[in-house]
């Protein structure tokens, strides 16, 4: 991004209880990466992203025109919403505030930190000195403006998954191929190339995201081994004419039970589906309904309010 204009940094004070809630609650309203951090002395929790332009300046009216809510009154629902499930969001206090692009960028320093995927798989930040241990592949990924860097828990079980059913040195099978439905910043694809899946194709129906995703590609030199395309999984065919042996659909609950002819039409026999993005309170619908379509659940993860789980076909 070449503008050098002010960042406005939108955040939310809320308790550790409802960190996790919360963040999903700004990716959803501004589609960004969100980062949090907690006062070790209060125990607060602040969860924020951060734009190129304050959102709550919009007028009420001109939102009102394209018949939408103002985003302060998305977050208050979402609030609401998270209140109402039970959890304690504290104070819930919604501010911004300007700050300039240097301080901007050093807070993601402050708050990013590498993720490491056992022994198999570390993602880090450009600016990180952490090496990798012998063996383990690398992904460089800077949060920046952009989409998911791996630090949410559903996307760390997808990443876990892919390292425990990657391809084995000495397997005499082909190379295990992955398609990531929703790909977001790329990550999942970026990794299963590093991994030594093969093919690799990934897609996203925003077309910003699969910008990032190309450009993330490029930065960690797998362009050539991965195909991003921008697609709409409730238009993919119900005959696919390329099966996978791993799918990852990192998707709303709502889009896994309502697409899953779809998402199933590019899934091997035999093949793993992992599912995530799931609130524990929704997740048995989606349980019900891939084991309805003959998949058997092989493993399942639960972190605070969401919940993940990989599927086995047939």
């Amino acid at each position: 991004m070449k503008a050098r204009g002010p960042i406005w940094k939108i955040a939310i004070a809320t308790t550790t209880e409802a960190e996790d809630a919360v963040t999903d609650l700004l990716y959803t309203v501004f589609a960004i990466p969100v980062s949090s951090y907690t006062d070790v002395e209060t125990g607060a929790v602040t969860v924020a992203t951060y734009v190129t332009e304050n959102p709550f300046a919009i007028s009420r009216s001109s939102q009102q025109q394209k018949k939408e809510l103002h985003p302060k009154a998305r977050l208050r629902d979402g609030l609401k919403r998270i209140k109402d499930c039970g959890l304690d969001i504290g104070p819930a206090r919604i501010f911004s505030q300007k700050v300039r692009r240097e301080d901007w960028s050093e807070s993601w320093k402050r708050h990013f930190h590498p993720l490491k995927i056992g022994t198999a798989l570390l993602v880090k930040p450009s600016w990180s000195k952490v090496k990798p241990r012998p063996g383990q592949a690398v992904i460089t990924l800077d949060p920046g403006l952009s989409f998911g860097t791996g630090q949410h828990p559903t996307t760390d079980f997808c990443l876990r998954q892919l390292t425990k059913h990657r391809p084995r040195s000495g397997d005499s099978r082909q190379p295990r191929s992955l398609l990531d439905i929703g790909c977001g910043s790329g990550i999942l694809g970026i990794a299963a190339a590093r991994l030594g899946y093969a093919p690799v194709e990934a897609f996203d129906f925003d077309p910003e995201a699969v910008r990032i995703a190309l450009e993330n590609a490029r930065k960690n030199r797998v362009s050539h081994k991965i195909d991003i395309s921008r697609r709409d999984v409730t238009k993919q065919p119900l005959r696919a004419a390329r099966k996978f042996d791993v799918v990852c659909a990192n998707l709303i609950s709502t889009l896994l039970i309502a697409e899953r002819a779809r998402i199933l039409a590019s899934l091997k026999p035999g093949g793993i589906l992992v599912v995530a993005g799931i609130l524990t309170v929704e997740f048995a619908l989606v349980q019900k309904a891939y084991e309805g379509n003959g998949l058997r659940m092989i493993a399942s993860r639960t972190r605070k309010e969401w919940r993940s789980a990989a599927f086995q076909n047939g």
